[in-house]
């Protein structure tokens, strides 16, 4: 009888590249926080996306060209994605930029990372997915951590503003659009189903923006004004999928997701150490906590949650 192996094995063809590839995901997600932050300085939140966008559509556009995908959905497939697009990008965008505007870096990155969370209760709700005692405690600790977050701190951390608010409520969008576009997404890739959905949903974007394009200073626009925008759109989506759906093809969803708590961290160091934005001990409660109940929800629930790149 041969000894029995003890310990963790890798898998045959093991690719360190995989995961440092994972973990320079995380760091272009992370630092995306702050870089759209700084911009918003002297930008405003829709002419960022209006001027984001078509970089984002051209940079998913080429890397569905270069992997040889289908560029357009099929005629039957026009209604759904539209349908998508709204929750997607859409009202997802709207939560996002006016939330990371109105509120702290660390607290916009935080929110928004319980997204799995609300995926697991709307899967719930729709019958998508089956309850156990471990979801209802990475919910209530989730949930719990939001309200120590955003009500904490005064007028530089925490305090329960509109910009959290905004970001929690991006965040329950993505929940819908998860949710609701998984078969789709299964069936047609998520690679595909990203593109088709920002492309149908650049067009409302860019019209949202141009009243704000219209209104400003051009040559008040620093160079690292106009490099956040072109990191947002392109570092933080094409590059950022390309190594993502890498990893998940590679190691599985499982082993990749782990990677999506790092983002939250990179956000709230960046954060602190570029733009000033210190925690104080309550952000931090809130932080752990939160971060604590979306690691148990995760390993509870079975829908696995796409990562939207222009964070």
């Amino acid at each position: 009888m041969k000894p029995r192996r003890t310990g963790r094995v890798r898998p045959r063809g093991y690719d360190i590249t995989v995961d440092l590839g994972l973990f320079a995901t995380a760091l272009i997600w992370g630092l995306n926080f702050p870089v759209v932050k700084a911009a918003l300085r002297e930008i405003g939140p829709l002419a960022f996306n209006a001027l984001r966008f078509p970089c984002a559509a051209l940079a998913v556009w080429i890397l569905l060209r270069v992997q040889g995908r289908r560029l357009m959905p099929a005629r039957k497939d026009w209604l759904p994605v539209l349908a998508l697009a709204v929750f997607g990008h859409v009202t997802f965008q709207i939560g996002f930029i006016y939330g990371l505007a109105w509120t702290l870096t660390g607290n916009a990155a935080l929110l928004l990372s319980t997204s799995p969370v609300w995926v697991l209760l709307l899967g719930l709700a729709v019958g998508r997915e089956r309850f156990n005692p471990r979801i209802l405690a990475g919910v209530i600790a989730t949930l719990a951590g939001t309200v120590v977050l955003i009500t904490g701190g005064g007028d530089e951390v925490g305090g329960a503003r509109w910009g959290d608010l905004m970001v929690l409520g991006a965040a329950v969008s993505w929940s819908v659009y998860t949710v609701y576009g998984r078969r789709m997404t299964k069936r047609r890739g998520v690679l595909e189903m990203t593109a088709w959905t920002l492309w149908a949903a650049m067009p409302v974007l860019v019209l949202m923006g141009v009243p704000e394009l219209l209104r400003m200073d051009w040559a008040a626009v620093s160079l690292e004004a106009w490099l956040g925008v072109m990191y947002a759109g392109i570092f933080a989506i094409a590059v950022g999928y390309l190594l993502w759906y890498r990893g998940v093809r590679v190691i599985g969803q499982s082993r990749t997701s782990v990677y999506q708590n790092l983002v939250p961290v990179i956000a709230l160091a960046a954060a602190w150490l570029w733009l000033g934005e210190t925690p104080n001990p309550q952000q931090l409660i809130g932080a752990a906590v939160i971060l604590s109940g979306v690691v148990v929800a995760r390993r509870s629930g079975s829908i696995a949650v796409p990562r939207l790149r222009q964070r």
